[in-house]
């Protein structure tokens, strides 16, 4: 058993405690239920993801421990401090970097779309950007800390930044002038002008004063982008800042001037270029009234996602390739059908119809029996047609044509 699956029911633990606590001082608005949704929807995606990528990063920090240390650190109590402050000053730069290079903003900007500011928010963390953190980390092992030593930090470092993500927690007097609190955070992820690029560390808040970044919260905070993104779907939330970038490529003369828009600042990236591809790529949004057989019905799909998460991440050393590409492809799938029914789109009928092909090419692998997946595949294609797609969405949205 894999006891990292643990980190799921504890993160909705105190997801319950934290909106219990706000709805108890009259604060439920700070919970949107679109933004929630596409807050857990990149979560589950980024822990099921990570199941593939993080045990190979922790090899390759024994591998360049083993061979590239420049020198060996001893195993005694003073180095888990230098450990711990040395992990934090990594962090702070390749935060830091992650806002002010374009190719890694591309990996991040993700973590703050949200327009809220709640535990959910700390769960807006892709895989891109999980790599991009973890070749950072490679840089304590290459230095001599021992690899051991390194990922248990990394666990308490990833839990700590998980609570700094609330409004419910207040000020907290004279650690403020030591710890990244959720005040200090909030400052981060605001889009107000004097806020911006600023509180970049994750534990201690002296390397943003160290370094001239640092921002005491003086007014209210307006969470997101300067620029805020007009959707929630999966897929546009993940790739958007890289159509943007080649958008920006394609613009610029040359390679080198390609490699400037890249390794450049996003301020200096052309503001018109977002609004351009949403009125191109993205369809108006009419109505954002849900009903609550709709709320049910995208309810009962994240909550699946999350429990075949659950059991799969606690079993994940058990299942077979078959079965990890069926999981995989579902809960992918199921995300991006959740997103797309937050925006009410057209064609989500349509990936309905390929997550049942998933099921039927799953029972027919298991079965060995491509017979069945060809009947399968002929009885959906005949069927669908069939089926009245007006009635779906009457039944999914509460109206027949989402472009009415």
């Amino acid at each position: 058993m894999n006891p990292t699956a643990l980190v799921i029911p504890a993160f909705f633990l105190f997801f319950g405690l934290e909106y219990f606590v706000a709805r108890r001082r009259g604060k439920g608005y700070l919970f949107n239920y679109e933004n929630t949704v596409a807050n857990l929807s990149i979560g589950i995606a980024e822990r099921l993801l990570n199941l593939f990528i993080t045990g190979s990063f922790y090899g390759l920090y024994y591998y360049i421990y083993e061979h590239y240390a420049l020198v060996e650190i001893p195993n005694q109590w003073w180095v888990w401090v230098l450990l711990l402050l040395a992990t934090d000053l990594v962090w702070y730069w390749y935060h830091r970097l992650g806002h002010e290079i374009n190719v890694l903003w591309g990996a991040h900007i993700v973590h703050h779309h949200s327009e809220d500011f709640n535990y959910t928010v700390s769960a807006r963390i892709t895989t891109l950007q999980s790599i991009v953190r973890n070749m950072f980390w490679c840089v304590l092992p290459l230095v001599g800390f021992n690899p051991g030593m390194v990922i248990a930090i990394l666990v308490v470092h990833g839990a700590y930044s998980f609570f700094t993500h609330t409004q419910v927690i207040g000020n907290l007097g004279w650690l403020e002038h030591i710890l990244i609190t959720p005040t200090h955070h909030g400052v981060h992820h605001a889009s107000n002008p004097k806020y911006l690029n600023k509180n970049y560390g994750d534990i201690f808040i002296f390397w943003d004063k160290l370094f001239g970044t640092f921002q005491r919260e003086e007014e209210k905070p307006v969470y997101g982008l300067t620029h805020p993104l007009k959707s929630h779907s999966f897929l546009w939330q993940h790739f958007h800042y890289y159509m943007e970038l080649w958008v920006a490529c394609r613009r610029a003369k040359g390679f080198m001037g390609a490699m400037r828009v890249l390794l450049g600042r996003p301020e200096a990236i052309d503001q018109n270029i977002r609004p351009a591809l949403e009125r191109k790529l993205l369809p108006g949004k009419k109505y954002s009234r849900h009903t609550s057989r709709f709320k049910a019905y995208l309810n009962t799909q994240l909550i699946a996602c999350l429990a075949v998460l659950f059991l799969f991440t606690l079993l994940y050393p058990a299942f077979n390739l078959t079965e990890t590409t069926f999981v995989l492809a579902m809960i992918l799938i199921t995300l991006v059908i959740c997103g797309a029914m937050l925006e009410q789109r057209q064609w989500v009928y349509y990936l309905e119809l390929v997550r049942c092909l998933v099921v039927v090419a799953y029972v027919s692998v298991i079965s060995e029996s491509g017979m069945l997946f060809a009947i399968g595949f002929i009885f959906l294609l005949l069927i669908s047609p069939g089926i009245d797609e007006g009635a779906y969405y009457k039944w999914v949205y509460g109206r027949a044509n989402t472009r009415e």
